[in-house]
C-alpha cells in the first residue's frame, strides 16, 4: 500500500539533518508508542516506561544547550518531534510539547544561570516539567489568577489552586504563577520554580477527558507551599510577561501537534478507502471520495507550512507572535475538519473504537481550546493586523 503521508509533506523544506531526525522520531513512535495507544486511551493513563524513553532519545531537551545536557537544537526540531508523535498518539506528543515549548523554553529565557545549572541537567535527563498558569476562575483571562505568594523570612509561601495542568500527575518540576501583590493586578504576578516535594504542595484529582486521555491533566493544590528565594524565576512582578512570551512559542507546539493528529487521521482514512469496497469497487475509486481527500490533503499542507514558517521565524530571531497565533488557529481548525471528515470516510466503522478514526477526532478537539482558545488567537491576530 502506498504511503500517502509523504505526498502531503513538503519534504523540500527540511534539511538532511532535519529529515533524519524526523524519521528517527517516526520510527520510535511507530515501534514503541503505537502498540500501546488503544490501551492507554482506554485506561486514561500513559505507559510509565515511555517517559524515560523520551529522555533517552534526547526529546526532552531539544532547545537546551549541550552544556546543560540538551541537544542544542531549535523550535523547528521540537515541532518535528511533536508532529511525528502526534501522528501516532497526541497524548505522547503533549508530554514532549509542554516540557520543551513551555517549561524548558521559559527556563532558558528567564531563569538565572544558577537556576539553569541546577535544573537543566535534570530536565534533560529524568525530571518532567509542567506549566501551572490556569485556575478555576482564570482561563482565557489568565491574569485574573487568584493564587497568592506571601513573602516570608526565608522565601515565599504560595496559596491557591491550579487547574488543567498538563503533565501534572508525573511531573516533578512546576513553573507556578502566583500574585505577590493583588492590588497591582497583573503586575504582581510572579513565576516560581516549584519542586513536587516542596512542603505545602500537592497534586489533586486527574481529569477524565474526552480526548488526549492518556495525557495527565491535574489540579494542583498550594497550601502554604514553601518556595525558597532562589526559586523565583525572573523579576518579581514580571510573571505576566514570562507567561505571555512563553505561550507564544507554545502555540507553535500545539500547531505541530494538530498537524500530526490530522496526518494520522488522513493516513488511516486513505488506507481504509483503498480496501473498503462498495458497489463492486474500492470507495477510493469514486471521484466524490477522491475530491474530499484532495481537499483534506491541500488544507493539511497549508497548515503545515504555516506552522513551519512560524517555527523558522522564531529560530531566525524574527518577530513571530502573529504567525504563531495564525498557525495555532488554522492548524487546530484544520485538524478539527480533517478528523471529522476522515471519520465519515470510515462510515459506521468510524464511530467504532475498532478503528482509529474516532480517537483522532476526539484528540483534535482540544487544539481549539488549550494554550489559548481560537477566539483568543483571533483577538491577538486582530490587534497585530490593525496595529
Amino acid at each position: 500500500m502506498q504511503d500517502l503521508s509523504s505526498a502531503t509533506q513538503p519534504l523540500s523544506v527540511l534539511s538532511e539533518e532535519e529529515t533524519m531526525f524526523r524519521d528517527a522520531v517516526r520510527e520510535f513512535a511507530e515501534t514503541e508508542v503505537r502498540p500501546h495507544v488503544s490501551a492507554m486511551d482506554e485506561a486514561g493513563a500513559f505507559r510509565k516506561e515511555l517517559i524515560p524513553r523520551f529522555f533517552e532519545l534526547g526529546l526532552m531537551g531539544i532547545e537546551v544547550p549541550e552544556q546543560w545536557g540538551g541537544s542544542d537544537g531549535n523550535i523547528f526540531m521540537a515541532a518535528l518531534a511533536i508532529e511525528e508523535l502526534a501522528r501516532v498518539d497526541a497524548s505522547a506528543a503533549i508530554y514532549v510539547d509542554v516540557h520543551n515549548t513551555l517549561v524548558n523554553n521559559a527556563v532558558l529565557r528567564w531563569a538565572s544561570d544558577e537556576q539553569k545549572a541546577r535544573y537543566f541537567p535534570r530536565l534533560t535527563s529524568d525530571l518532567l516539567g509542567a506549566f501551572a498558569l490556569s485556575e478555576p476562575n482564570s482561563g482565557s483571562d489568565a491574569f485574573a489568577l487568584e493564587a497568592k505568594a506571601t513573602k516570608t523570612a526565608t522565601g515565599w509561601e504560595l496559596t491557591g489552586r491550579k487547574f488543567w495542568i498538563t503533565n501534572g500527575a508525573e511531573a516533578g518540576f512546576f513553573i507556578v504563577f502566583a500574585n505577590v501583590d493583588p492590588s497591582k493586578g497583573y503586575k504582581g504576578i510572579t513565576a516560581f520554580l516549584v519542586e513536587r516535594d516542596f512542603p505545602g504542595f500537592a497534586v489533586g484529582k486527574k481529569e477524565d477527558k474526552l480526548g488526549i486521555r492518556a495525557s495527565s491533566t491535574c489540579e494542583l493544590i498550594l497550601e502554604g507551599c514553601q518556595v525558597p528565594d532562589e526559586n523565583v524565576m525572573g523579576p518579581v512582578g514580571q510573571g505576566y510577561k514570562i507567561a505571555i512570551e512563553t505561550l507564544n512559542e507554545g502555540r507553535i507546539g500545539i500547531g505541530a501537534q494538530m498537524l500530526g493528529v490530522a496526518q494520522g487521521a488522513l493516513d488511516a482514512a486513505t488506507g481504509y478507502i483503498r480496501e473498503r469496497k462498495q458497489f463492486g469497487r474500492a470507495i477510493a475509486e469514486f471521484q466524490g471520495v477522491q475530491f474530499q481527500v484532495a481537499q483534506l490533503a491541500t488544507d493539511l499542507a497549508a497548515a503545515r507550512l504555516m506552522v513551519y514558517n512560524a517555527a523558522r521565524l522564531k529560530d531566525a530571531g524574527q518577530v513571530f507572535t502573529q504567525e504563531a497565533a495564525m498557525a495555532k488557529l488554522f492548524s487546530s481548525q484544520t485538524a478539527d475538519r480533517i478528523t471529522s471528515q476522515c471519520l465519515e470516510l470510515f462510515g459506521g466503522y468510524g464511530y467504532s473504537k475498532e478503528y482509529p478514526a474516532e480517537k483522532y477526532y476526539r484528540d483534535a478537539k482540544i487544539g481549539t481550546i488549550y494554550e489559548g482558545t481560537s477566539n483568543m488567537q483571533l483577538q491577538t491576530i486582530a490587534k497585530l493586523v490593525l496595529k
